[in-house]
């Protein structure tokens, strides 16, 4: 494993760890925070809605909204136009969290920043964003084939329906 892979590795786990503790004194499990961020930016989503705005898989959203509905954060409602749709809908537990919640993402950015500068800072969010941003288009294992534009295995993100759309938020 190259160093900045290990290096990577370990600082995602200690902040993933670190997260779920500040969440957890808000009832709220890590992933959860995520889902309730996309939520509060537009309530009523349908879990597939939720799933392409984080960037992740359909049946995902449906088990973390299980564990949320259990929890009081969101209640699932059948679409009033089409029946077959379901929405996921924050509960007044989720939204009174939402400056709780935030505060305490802040707190950790700050903490796990701390010894950074500014620039630093910045450099830091735009490096990750371009592993993120080319781990989405060419994920490890590709066929390494470049597309026209350079980017081994082609351009997939129109394929996927993503076209244009970036990383998801986080």
């Amino acid at each position: 494993m190259t160093e900045v892979l290990r290096l990577f590795t370990k600082a995602s786990k200690l902040l993933r760890a670190a997260a779920d503790e500040a969440m957890s004194a808000h009832g709220v499990r890590v992933g959860q925070n995520l889902v309730l961020e996309v939520l509060w930016e537009e309530d009523g989503l349908t879990p597939g809605e939720v799933a392409a705005r984080m960037g992740v898989a359909t049946p995902t959203i449906v088990n973390t909204a299980t564990r949320m509905e259990a929890a009081g954060l969101l209640a699932r409602r059948r679409d009033a136009a089409d029946r077959r749709l379901v929405r996921l809908y924050l509960t007044e537990r989720a939204r009174s969290a939402r400056g709780p919640i935030e505060e305490a993402r802040r707190r950790l950015t700050e903490h796990a920043t701390a010894t950074l500068t500014g620039a630093e800072r910045r450099h830091l969010e735009s490096a990750l964003q371009k592993i993120v941003d080319r781990m989405s288009a060419a994920p490890a294992g590709s066929s390494g084939a470049e597309s026209e534009d350079g980017v081994p295995g082609g351009d997939t993100s129109a394929a996927s329906g993503e076209s244009g759309r970036g990383a998801a938020a986080g």
